[in-house]
């Protein structure tokens, strides 16, 4: 059964889980919207990372679930009233599958692995398959769904997100209260921590880095949440030069912080997404992830500093192979320093072009 996209006037697009999966949906937003410029379209994210797409033009309505049955259930009758003509289904878990379903659209579009697939009629193999490739992006592999019933995507649209004004103006008085002598300059941000130990580098190496940047004339910032406060006063306190650390921002916030840097360093986590989203270049240092499916996706300068090791990548909730996770602990301080003079050189060099 075909899509005849000149009949489409409604799209849902369901994408569970995390930041850095709801900032590697946005090529495939930008996709729908450049092909269906007068359809509706919404998407549908967990609630709490919903403000990632504040701002963001190419959807019509972000819709939000919480993780209880009460509000998936009331989700799922909000979504079914939208009377949608096609959803996808961008994540493939139980709670997707059950949403994507109840939307009550005719065209389900998702992958042949998902759980309950029997659920969904359109369904694609593989990203691999439709790429021609065997290795795959995220991005690309959402993209993929998109291509597979017809929507144009072989140019694969970069991440992307929107700074908006009072986000922009909330960080500018904040750096204006901190030791930065000018709010307005470019500063160089750490992101120190990240989900799992396994893809966390030591709070000892960020604080070289820090030293490394400070020196070269970049005031320094670093973020976490308030849970883990403790890794950043660690960071100041060993650190020879001064930090500024936020613990309290807004995603939002977080955005339009990462767009006012120079220079992003950090773990691979979802605000190097977000660094990566609003074209700020970037040094992503990898552990146990799967380099191929995570790694920025961007046209801004970037680099990716790993160890290369036989049981890389891994689900990295624990290290099966060694006492302690040695993908993430053998990356050294020179390789990541490295990677930052080659960034900052390109950077330059794409300015100039400019």
């Amino acid at each position: 059964m075909e899509i005849d996209w000149t009949k489409i006037n409604r799209v849902l697009v369901v994408r569970l889980r995390s930041i850095g999966d709801t900032v590697l949906s946005t090529p495939s937003l930008i996709a729908l919207r450049r092909f269906l410029p007068e359809a509706r379209i919404d998407i549908l994210l967990e609630d709490w990372v919903a403000p990632v797409l504040e701002g963001f033009d190419a959807v019509d309505n972000v819709l939000t679930v919480g993780k209880d049955n009460k509000s998936r259930l009331k989700t799922a009758w909000q979504i079914r009233r939208n009377n949608y003509d096609v959803a996808f289904n961008l994540h493939g878990g139980t709670t997707a599958t059950f949403l994507v379903r109840a939307s009550g659209a005719r065209h389900l579009v998702g992958y042949k692995n998902y759980q309950y697939s029997f659920l969904i009629n359109h369904l694609l193999a593989s990203s691999a398959d439709f790429w021609q490739r065997e290795k795959t992006h995220s991005a690309e592999q959402q993209l993929a769904l998109l291509g597979f019933v017809g929507v144009p995507v072989s140019d694969r649209p970069k991440s992307h997100l929107v700074v908006t004004e009072s986000a922009r103006n909330s960080i500018e008085n904040k750096l204006a209260k901190s030791e930065i002598q000018n709010p307005k300059s470019k500063i160089a941000l750490l992101h120190p921590v990240a989900a799992f130990d396994t893809k966390q580098w030591a709070t000892e190496n960020f604080a070289r880095v820090a030293e490394f940047l400070f020196d070269r004339g970049l005031p320094v910032a670093a973020v976490a949440t308030k849970s883990e406060r403790g890794v950043l006063e660690k960071l100041c306190r060993i650190s020879r030069v001064p930090i500024i650390t936020f613990d309290d921002l807004t995603l939002p916030e977080m955005t339009a912080l990462a767009s006012n840097a120079k220079i992003f360093v950090g773990n691979d986590s979802g605000i190097a997404h977000i660094a990566a989203a609003v074209q700020t270049p970037s040094v992503v240092i990898f552990g146990s992830s799967n380099i191929n499916h995570w790694r920025p996706w961007t046209d801004a300068p970037n680099e990716i500093v790993f160890e290369k090791m036989p049981c890389q990548p891994c689900a990295g909730y624990f290290c099966k192979e060694f006492a302690e996770p040695e993908c993430i602990k053998r990356v050294r301080v020179e390789n990541v320093t490295d990677a930052i003079e080659k960034v900052l050189s390109n950077e330059v060099l794409v300015g100039e072009t400019i």
